[in-house]
């Protein structure tokens, strides 16, 4: 059923969005307010970027005084991964799985045409969220075994991958330390 589901059959059209010149206490009140983790800076149809929460609560550690001051542009996330409304929720499941996010601007034609969130998908389809789950467990003890099994063999190695910044078990490629994450994507 999913593979024939689009994600602009389940992304919200009438998304929270603010402008770049917008402050930071102004993004986090609109939040608040609309009860969202995360909005879209956008001019027009034009996307700069996303302010999420995680956004929201590094300025407020790094510049607590001046969140009347400090602009949605310098703080957004700049480096925006969409997706088209014709992809399937499967495709889109895929990428943010992929890409570890939690949500996705869905463009067309470079305009920004909605936003989908895992919990949209959940919402559609709460089977999925069963399967994943049950995939999840599966995976964590595939996981536990291989650490176990390189720990018992002295060829363990966890650290933080030079390629992503997350902590993993690793394996030396082209002379650097790399997770199985990464490794996939090459």
């Amino acid at each position: 059923m999913g593979e024939r589901i689009r994600v602009g059959d389940v992304m919200t059209r009438d998304f929270v969005h603010m402008s770049p010149d917008s402050t930071a206490l102004e993004c986090a009140k609109t939040m608040m307010k609309k009860r969202v983790g995360s909005l879209v800076v956008k001019e027009g149809d034009k996307l700069h970027g996303i302010i999420t929460e995680k956004d929201l609560v590094w300025a407020m550690t790094k510049k607590p005084d001046k969140l009347k001051e400090i602009r949605a542009k310098d703080i957004l996330t700049r480096k925006i991964i969409t997706i088209s409304p014709e992809a399937t929720i499967h495709q889109a499941l895929d990428k943010m799985n992929r890409k570890k996010l939690r949500r996705l601007p869905v463009v067309n034609n470079k305009r920004i045409v909605g936003y989908v969130t895992l919990k949209d998908i959940v919402k559609f389809m709460p089977d999925l969220f069963e399967e994943s789950r049950e995939f999840e467990r599966i995976r964590e003890e595939s996981e536990k075994m291989k650490k176990s099994q390189s720990a018992s063999e002295g060829t363990f190695h966890e650290n933080i991958c030079e390629e992503c910044g997350n902590f993993d078990i690793l394996e030396k490629i082209d002379g650097r330390m790399i997770c199985e994450s990464c490794r996939d994507e090459m």
